[in-house]
Order: C-alpha cells, then structure tokens, then sequence
C-alpha cells in the first residue's frame, strides 16, 4: 500500500469514527480498543479486551487496587480456615443483578459452580482446586477446596469471579446480551464497532461513576486509535504504540499515562491440539528451540518497540515478584542451525504463524520472518482478526500462533492455565509430568520463598521444552484527553472506572 493510501485509509477511519459517535457530551466516556473483544460470557471469554468490558459490567467477588493487592468486591470480606481448605466469604447486601434479580449466597454458588462445569468453561484450571461451593448463609459461601490453593483468592479477582444473573445466564444467547450487577448495563453491541453500555441506577456504589454511558471503540491500528483521540472523537485509548510515545507527550490537549505491565507476548507452538500431522517438525522440542534460538529479542525491541519493551523468557514479567533471574539468551543462528540438523531437518522449513491483523503485530512479524530465515524457516504470516486468531488457537487449527496474556498478580494466573497438561489454556497441548507437578505444588503454599524455587524450575525447564516461545513484556501505554480526571494506569491494564470524570 503506498504512503498516500494508507493515509488516506487512517483519514477516512477518522472521519467515519466522528460522524458515527454521538455529540461529545460529559456524560459519555469514549474509550479505543486494540480488537473487539470476543464473547461477553466472562466464563467463556479468553480476550485481554473483553476485560475492560468486564470490569464496568461484571462486578467480582474481589478486586485488587493499584498496588495489585486483594480488596473487597461484592465480597465485604473472607477468612481461611486453620488448614487452609476452606474459604468463607460474607457478601455484601442490598446487591442486585441488572434484571432485578437479587444478589444473594445463592447466585455466588450458581455463577461458581457454571464457571466449574460449563462446557467450554475457560475458568476451569483457574480455580480446578475447589470441590465445592456451600451456602452457609443468606448472603455467605464456603469454597471447600481439593487441594491447598493460593492463586484461588487472586483468580476470584478476574472473570473466575464476576458474577452474572443467574436467570440470565441459563439462557443459550446469554454472551449477546450479558446481565451481571456492575455500575453499568449492556445496552448494545454492533461487531467490529461498538459495546455499549449505561449506567445501572440502582448499582450499590453509584456515587463513584459519573457516566451515562461507556462506549468501548474497537480500533486495530494504534496510529487509528490517536487520530481519533487527537481529533477528540475518543476520550482515552490503551495500547499507545511505542512510536507515538513522543507524539502525544507533545500534544498540548493530551496526557500519556504508562505503567510496567504484567503481561507477555510470545509464539504458541501447536503441539498436538486438533489435527496436527504426525509428522509435524514442531512436536519436537528441538525445533521448538532452533526457532526462538534464532529470533533477537533485544533488535525486535529496537526496531517495533523502539526500546520502550523488555525482552523476554519467561511468564514473569519484571514487575512480578516471581521473575526468575535468568538472562534472556542472545541470538545463536549456529545453533538454531545444529538443533535442525540434529532434528533430521535439512531442509528450510516452511512454517505458518497467525499473526494479529494491526499494523503493529504485522511488523513484529515482519521482523521475525527475516530474522528466523537465516536459519532455515520460511515463514508465512496468516493475518487475522485478533478474536478470530484466538478461536483458531484453541482448536487447534494452526500451526504457530502470536499471541500473549495480559498477566496476572499471582504467578499461578499467568502459567498455570499455559502450560499444565489439564491447563484450559494450554492451546499448544503441551504435556510434561514433572512440570505438573511443580506447578500444583507451588499452587499449595502462601509461602513465596516455598514457591519461587517451584517456579524457578518450571521457567528452566520450558527454556528447552519450549512450548510458548516468549518475546516481550508489554508497558501499558494509555493515551487520554486532558479533560479525563482521575485516571489511574494499573499494572494489569484494565480501565477502571470509578472516579473518572470529564472537566468542564
């Protein structure tokens, strides 16, 4: 595409973007997506995006503030018993659902028990240690668990513990039109456009949202996405590229906010999910190897993310506690040469990568094309819509996948589902007995000094098994209108919302 019409392509974006929004008005808050989210079933949803959407329409049991610290949600509070099995939580009174229907110890267990045994549950793994749910009271539960677990309380924090109506949720349409008890409703959804939602009158902690309605904007192209936000048709937008880092630090009108994130970016290798050919070179742990052996993650740094981006080996990211002290090796085309050859691979190797379909995941794939052919892979770079990509991914109808996470403040949330054998997350299929059980031990102490040896060995381990080879941990990067008051960028990247308003 040349210069003038991709020019041309980010102008039009911006003209049909304004005359397609409502008359800028306080009472509305405009915020840029990098995709669309994808179903808006908090136990069926795996999209870093459907998140932001989550956290104004689905309230959880617990939250954490900025500090990524457990505090109280639609739970006041909870206990432990002495042996650590049992957690008792008291929930908050006078919570309804946006239907009407009453928040109660009753709909905690339903939404609880769906997350466990709904088909295609994605939360399974996430909180697998729970046998069962009691209630022991009107308005309190006790998770009975299996096994000791000490992700569980901060997996209660994400969609594991968002609470839907229960009435509601029994319904088969039930991700088209969601009904949970958040300071805002579902109002609409147009695919690839628009969610929007509107304030719910009889929320419990009203007094702390300030909009009437909260319109999420779908926007691949991040130089899309500050066009809009330069031209006044958003209101604040995550994911700025690191290239228009400069830009908007000088844009008189705008404000940039940046935080140390938690999550990463990586490849997935299909290793034995859906139809994989028996003699798919990437079953073996070598190949796995010889191609992250032959990517430079500190040029792909330089080159997309202008320095602005860590690289990467591992599910930790530098900002967690559990980041495992070890180098991220440089580039080694020699070897990555020998382990083909030592695999019985002679020839170059034609490979086929999903790859997100913006500009900025087109260019990080670009850059790893070249850098992966001089050892001997030719790749070819499928682009596609983000949600789209996830799909393929999880039914195994890929071959190497782009993709990453948005990470978690417990170290469990962010590997577990990934690489454990029963993981709902684990799309590559990769199974290692020794790593199971790592993984579930450090799942059993509170202990950090019990866990971080556990995952010392998992990181080692996967540096030679080499199931998801990682790249980066991603900043996150918010750019926003200088009239958005309140505004704090937290380390898991999710917008909150309560205390925002818009300056007269």
């Amino acid at each position: 595409m040349t210069i003038r019409n991709s020019l041309l392509t980010v102008l039009g974006s911006v003209m049909l973007l304004g005359a397609a929004l409502p008359a800028h008005s306080e009472s509305v808050l405009r915020i840029g997506l990098g995709a669309d989210p994808d179903m808006l079933d908090p136990h069926l949803a795996r999209t870093y995006y459907g998140r932001f959407v989550f956290a104004s329409l689905c309230d959880r049991l617990v939250d954490v503030d900025e500090n990524l610290k457990v505090v109280p949600g639609l739970a006041k509070d909870w206990a432990w018993s002495d042996d650590g099995k049992t957690l008792t939580l008291n929930l908050r009174e006078g919570v309804t659902f946006h239907d009407g229907e009453k928040f109660d110890a009753a709909a905690a267990k339903y939404n609880l028990d769906r997350a466990l045994t709904l088909k295609g549950s994605l939360r399974k793994s996430e909180i697998s240690s729970v046998e069962s749910v009691e209630v022991t009271g009107p308005m309190q539960i006790a998770l009975h668990l299996k096994t000791l677990d000490a992700a569980l309380l901060m997996q209660l924090t994400d969609r594991a513990g968002a609470m839907m109506a229960p009435e509601a949720a029994k319904k088969p349409d039930f991700a088209a039109h969601p009904v949970c008890s958040g300071p805002y409703k579902f109002d609409s959804r147009v695919s690839q456009d628009r969610i929007v939602l509107s304030r719910f009158d009889n929320y419990w902690n009203k007094d702390a949202y300030h909009f009437d309605k909260i319109i999420y904007l779908p926007i691949p192209d991040a130089s899309v996405r500050l066009a809009n936000l330069r031209a006044g048709d958003l209101d604040l937008t995550e994911g700025i590229a690191a290239s228009d880092v400069k830009t908007v630090e000088a844009d008189s009108k705008l404000a940039l906010a940046k935080v140390t994130g938690l999550g990463y970016q990586g490849i997935t290798f299909n290793i034995n999910n859906g139809k994989v050919p028996a003699n798919d070179p990437f079953k073996d742990a070598r190949v796995r190897e010889a191609f992250s052996q032959a990517i430079d993650r500190d040029a792909l740094n330089q080159v997309v993310f202008e320095g602005l981006y860590t690289p990467a080996n591992q599910a930790f990211s530098t900002v967690s506690p559990y980041h495992v002290n070890l180098p991220v090796p440089p580039r080694d085309v020699d070897k990555a040469k020998a382990l083909l050859k030592a695999a019985g691979i002679t020839a170059p190797l034609n490979v086929n990568l999903l790859v997100p379909n913006n500009p900025t995941s087109q260019q990080v794939g670009q850059v790893l094309q070249a850098m992966v052919a001089e050892a001997g892979f030719n790749l070819n770079l499928q682009m596609t819509e983000f949600a789209t990509l996830l799909d393929r991914q999880q039914s195994g109808d890929y071959q190497l996948s782009f993709s990453g996470w948005s990470g978690r403040p417990d170290p469990d949330g962010s590997i577990y589902g990934f690489i454990n054998s029963k993981g709902t997350l684990n799309d590559g299929r990769y199974s290692n007995a020794q790593v199971d059980e790592w993984l579930i031990q450090a799942r059993q102490s509170t202990d950090q000094a019990a866990r971080q040896p556990l995952y010392d060995k998992v990181v080692k381990q996967l540096q030679t098994d080499m199931p998801i080879a990682y790249l980066y941990f991603e900043p996150r990067i918010f750019g926003l209108n200088k009239s958005v008051q309140g505004f704090k960028p937290y380390p898991d990247g999710i917008v909150r919302l309560a205390g925002l308003t818009l300056a007269k």
